[in-house]
């Protein structure tokens, strides 16, 4: 026991160092210190990979030996190894400090309150379907990542007396699929913002035809819902005692959300350091404010604590994908590996729909890989910058918002799949397996989609 014990200190103790570290050198311009964060970041794969397991470790490995191979052909100095794990150190910034996010909707009782909005007046799980992904796709417009803990919270109790590969698969859908069609038409979305800053297009010229993709996928989803669930009653007891107290604590939710999304928005416009990082630094000083609000401070910190404890000492699994993930996403950028790739592009660019599917494909590959989306439209583009004045177009805007979005909801390297996979315990490949062909008949009907806009206004 006090070995488990020791265990779980130095995890505690390494996983956060590091992270912090990590964030004073993003604003803190020394070459010393980003080869502190290369010394923790390898000091935490090595401990994270005595305690993955299953495909986690496998695909850690995997990556690790895949990355290291790269980096010795290369020939770099030795020491620069270190400076080859960053890319993926914003997205585990997240997690370890996501939990004192999840616990003020705890201390709050929003996930109750939400919880008994969801079962009001259901009586079939293809309404619940229906209602749980609407709440996903607003609370997805404010909250962000941070909706999948919340929905899935709201959604526990209604769903405990399913078979677990039916919640499972209900969650997945339901959760992933409301959020990943709201991001597609956020102004807020860094996604979106990347693909309009790379063809020079301005979001209002996008966001019409945006909004009648992600209606008409939703309908889709319903209609899908409604043939899967239709059979499974739900025995419910309408907990919806209050409606003004449900009214309150929603707005409440609403007024501090924009206050997150504000704080963010000026994180992000006063460092210039991308929306991930705006994200983690002001999760903490939100959920503290938001504790006050509420009057429960000393509740928060006795609750808040032991949960991050908790959910930190259970990272090393994603520390282990994530970190060597990133040395393999780093590496085979240095390579110049991609550039018969490049070469692929420029032989398509006078046919658009061919260009159209290259660009899907490139995201589904790549998705699966381990490649982050940002990861792959920030090497997308400059794998089209030679064509990018002949191609850009509304309807190219449109293919790199939804290529690059689908693998929201499907892919076992994205933050959302591997938070929800956390959330719920399975592995992320289960996630796959429940979401890709709908991911995929949304790409692909997307992308002819695009192509009649084209052909519309060229005609």
């Amino acid at each position: 026991m006090g070995s488990v014990g020791k265990v779980v200190k130095n995890i505690l103790i390494l996983y956060p160092s590091l992270i912090i570290i990590f964030i004073l050198s993003v604003f803190i311009d020394f070459l010393w210190l980003d080869y502190l964060v290369g010394i923790l970041a390898f000091a935490s794969l090595l401990t994270a990979a005595r305690y993955a397991k299953g495909l986690y470790f496998y695909s850690g490995l995997l990556f690790s030996f895949i990355g290291t191979g790269l980096f010795l052909v290369q020939k770099l100095p030795w020491h620069t190894y270190f400076l080859q794990f960053d890319s993926m150190l914003g997205v585990m910034s997240l997690f370890v400090v996501l939990p004192f996010l999840n616990t003020i909707i705890r201390v709050g009782h929003y996930d109750t309150n939400l919880n008994a909005l969801l079962r009001h007046d259901i009586h079939t799980l293809d309404k619940l379907y229906r209602r749980s992904f609407l709440v996903s796709h607003m609370l997805g417009l404010f909250l962000n990542i941070a909706t999948i803990p919340l929905v899935k919270n709201s959604l526990q109790q209604s769903l405990k007396k399913l078979p677990k590969e039916t919640a499972h698969s209900f969650l997945a859908g339901s959760v992933l699929r409301g959020y990943a069609l709201c991001l597609a038409w956020s102004p807020l979305e860094v996604m979106v913002i990347a693909a309009l800053d790379m063809t020079g297009k301005a979001y209002y010229e996008v966001v019409v035809p945006m909004i009648m993709i992600v209606v008409l996928f939703a309908a889709i989803d319903y209609t899908i819902s409604f043939f899967k669930y239709r059979t499974y009653g739900l025995h419910i007891a309408d907990s919806l005692q209050s409606a003004s107290n449900v009214r309150r604590k929603m707005i409440e939710m609403a007024g501090m959300l924009l206050i997150f999304i504000f704080l963010t928005s000026v994180f992000q416009h006063v460092f210039q350091k991308g929306y991930l990082l705006s994200v983690v630094l002001a999760i903490l000083p939100i959920s503290c404010l938001w504790a006050l609000f509420i009057k429960k401070p000393k509740r928060y910190v006795r609750v808040a604590f032991p949960a991050w404890k908790e959910r930190t000492s259970a990272l090393s699994n994603y520390f282990f994908m994530f970190l060597s993930a990133g040395l393999f996403v780093n590496m085979l950028s240095a390579s110049g590996a991609l550039s018969i790739v490049q070469d692929g592009f420029q032989l398509v660019s006078g046919q658009p729909f061919l260009l159209y599917l290259m660009i899907g494909l490139f995201f589904f590959a790549t998705s699966l890989t381990g490649f982050h989306p940002l990861v792959s439209i920030t090497l997308l583009g400059e794998l089209l910058r030679p064509i990018l004045p002949e191609v850009s177009s509304v309807p190219l805007t449109i293919v790199l918002i939804v290529c690059s979005l689908a693998t929201v909801m499907y892919s076992p390297f994205n933050l959302s799949v591997s938070i929800l996979s956390e959330l719920i315990r399975v592995n992320p490949f289960h996630i796959v397996r429940w979401n890709v062909r709908y991911a995929l008949l949304y790409m692909l009907s997307s992308i002819i989609i695009a192509y009649s806009i084209h052909i519309f206004l060229t005609f």
